[in-house]
């Protein structure tokens, strides 16, 4: 029953993009092998073999723990150890909400897991590669769950490894407010710009690279030809990576699945968001100014937020890095909502801080009008066709429970039309927009692709390829090449009809990620059999994009097909088949709220009459 009801919930999506890429096997044995053992500057390091035959090694320390002092600091690299690490177990995740995204157990019942000390890392590569003189790729995975949920030690790199030949690496990094946290006080007279940063998930990544850097050649990897990679929030930060300096020579490709760029200014990330005066801007409902008042009230420091806030303002720095610093991580994180997603653990606060040091500020037209400006690499930028659809089906707004169990969609024309326009929005703001500017800055080294499989299975009349189709983060599995792990709800999802076809669409994405990552440039894949990828172009009618999709339903194939803001604010004024004013309005306001194309003016009158003046803009929310 449980299974039946994780896949029915759509959730079985984002699991299948995670747990799944354990392994056709299962987890693998936990038994070192001295074969695997490397030496490193930190110590001797002993992996093992797993069930494809791939060399393993798993929990490797790349950092200091950054707890107590260490806490809301640049990382640093780890001390040398006498005594050898056996590296046949993933280390203990950053803290975070208990999900299903997370195979940790929530062993006091508090609803968080993981903890401070978690920056540890993971390694695939082929058998024997330690000391064979090789030199290999390396692809360098970046994990998502918004920033706030996740860990490494989902995805089995071996699959990836075994068949194209090359290092695969998975790194955690600090989450939530552990990994991105900028007040005034934490920068501290004499701080440097790292720690002062506040973008210190963004400096774990750093870290793990200049780690790749110093180490790799001991498993078989090639420290000049690293490329990073990673899916939404994760693709984010290969996103701040480009922008980011402070990564500048550490990879040299990028592919952004599902992700794109926004940063947060960092008067959002730091300002209180009510209590403010007359014309102020105010900042993240979970900005550190209101992170703070939030603790003061959570210790009855003050009789209520309001109260709490003058408090927090009448402080000095050093009582108030005392007081965050000396704070238990728990409490910390409690003092965040968790958002109600069907129990994914993710909630909304200000990441990738535009703190002028490890991330500029400025729009991405300023940031990639030239290629001097960011580490220009060849880069993939990509999103799935129904993006939105996974989020869509977790919402009571678009699904219904008949008898308590199974789910339904309400209204299914309704239902297609607001994933369309939102997947649309996600590809013009993750992929379309981007390679225009990057194209044009680094020529022809950017590629663009668009996930469409949909070939689910049906169950008790609840159709799932209608309900997820190529929904967020489902092509996870087809680029590591693995769809039965230890999650029992990853196998409901497919239909056992269409295995083979899904299986050969996987083989193909592999082939395509890896020649990437051995070229920089997907060609024909690595056997060169595959349909050719050529680059995005910007010439009107040029070809854009490739599909990936079986057969059945056109089979990979490159695609003209480009989305543009103004494409789609046409397209929305002239459709006719809203059934009524609140509809149209909230796709207007989900559509292109926080960008250029949003007219106030336009939205007050859309349609004529009263137009959407009855509908407040920020009573929407997507789903």
């Amino acid at each position: 029953m449980r299974r039946f009801l994780l896949a029915l919930l759509a959730a079985a999506v984002v699991v299948a993009a995670a747990a799944l890429l354990l392994g056709d096997d299962g987890p693998p044995p936990a038994t070192a092998d001295e074969a695997t053992a490397v030496n490193l500057p930190q110590g001797r390091i002993v992996g093992f073999v797993d069930g494809r035959g791939a060399y393993a090694w798993l929990g490797i320390p790349f950092a200091r723990p950054p707890v107590e002092e260490l806490r809301w600091r640049a990382p640093l690299p780890p001390a040398p150890s006498a005594e050898p690490l056996v590296a046949t177990s993933v280390g203990t995740p950053c803290m975070q909400f208990a999900n299903m995204l997370a195979d940790f157990e929530d062993a006091d019942g508090d609803g968080i897991i993981g903890g401070e000390d978690c920056l540890f890392l993971n390694v695939h590569a082929p058998a024997g590669a330690p000391g064979d003189g090789r030199k290999r790729p390396v692809m360098f995975w970046n994990h998502g769950g918004g920033n706030s949920i996740g860990h490494a030690g989902l995805y089995d790199g071996s699959a990836l490894a075994t068949r194209h030949d090359v290092v695969l690496v998975t790194a955690n990094y600090r989450l939530g407010p552990f990994g991105w946290f900028s007040h005034p006080a934490l920068r501290e007279a004499g701080a440097n710009a790292a720690d002062a940063s506040g973008n210190y998930g963004t400096l774990d990544a750093v870290r793990a690279l200049e780690w790749v850097r110093e180490n790799i050649a001991a498993f078989g990897g090639d420290a000049g030809n690293v490329t990073i990679f990673g899916e939404s929030a994760g693709g984010m930060n290969v996103m701040s990576l480009l922008v980011s300096h402070r990564a500048a020579g550490l990879f040299h490709r990028a592919v952004v699945q599902s992700g794109g760029l926004t940063i947060t200014p960092r008067a959002t990330a730091e300002g209180f968001a009510e209590g403010l005066p007359p014309g102020a801007v105010p900042g993240h409902a979970n900005s550190s100014a209101e992170t703070l008042a939030a603790l003061l009230a959570h210790r009855n420091m003050a009789p209520d937020k309001p109260a709490a806030r003058r408090l927090a303002q009448s402080m000095g720095n050093e009582d108030i890095r005392a007081l965050l610093r000396g704070a238990n991580a728990a409490e910390l994180l409690s003092l965040y909502r968790e958002d109600e997603a069907g129990g994914l653990g993710m909630f909304r606060f200000p990441d990738i801080i535009a703190d002028g040091a490890i991330l500029p500020e400025g729009p991405p037209e300023e940031l990639f009008a030239s290629a001097a400006n960011y580490n220009a690499v060849p880069t993939m930028l990509g999103t799935n066709r129904d993006e939105t659809k996974l989020f869509m089906a977790l919402s009571p707004q678009w699904v219904e429970r008949r008898f308590w169990f199974f789910p339904r969609i309400k209204d299914p024309q309704a239902y297609e039309r607001a994933a369309r326009y939102g997947s649309d929005r996600w590809k013009e703001s993750g992929v379309d927009s981007l390679a225009r500017l990057l194209s044009a800055a680094q020529g022809n080294s950017v590629y663009a692709y668009r996930f469409d499989w949909d070939e689910q299975t049906t169950m008790f009349g609840f159709d799932l390829s209608q309900a997820m189709g190529a929904a967020h983060g489902l092509e996870i599995g087809f680029v590591f090449g693995g769809f039965d792990g230890t999650s029992s709800a990853v196998g409901d999802i497919y239909d056992e009809a269409r295995i083979p076809q899904r299986d050969a669409l996987s083989a193909s994405m592999m082939s395509y990620w890896a020649e990437f990552a051995h070229a920089g440039n997907p060609g024909r894949g690595r056997d060169g059999g595959e349909v050719a990828w050529t680059p995005w172009s910007n010439e009107p009618g040029a070809d854009k994009m490739i599909i990936f999709d079986t057969p059945r339903d056109g089979g990979i194939r490159m695609s003209a097909e480009e989305v543009t803001l103004a494409g789609l604010k046409a397209r929305l004024l002239a459709d006719n088949s809203f059934p009524n004013r609140e509809e149209r309005c909230f796709a207007y306001v989900n559509l292109f709220r926080g960008s250029a194309a949003y007219d106030a003016a336009e939205y007050a009158g859309l349609g004529g009459g009263e137009g959407c003046s009855a509908y407040p803009p920020d009573e929407f929310e997507m789903f």
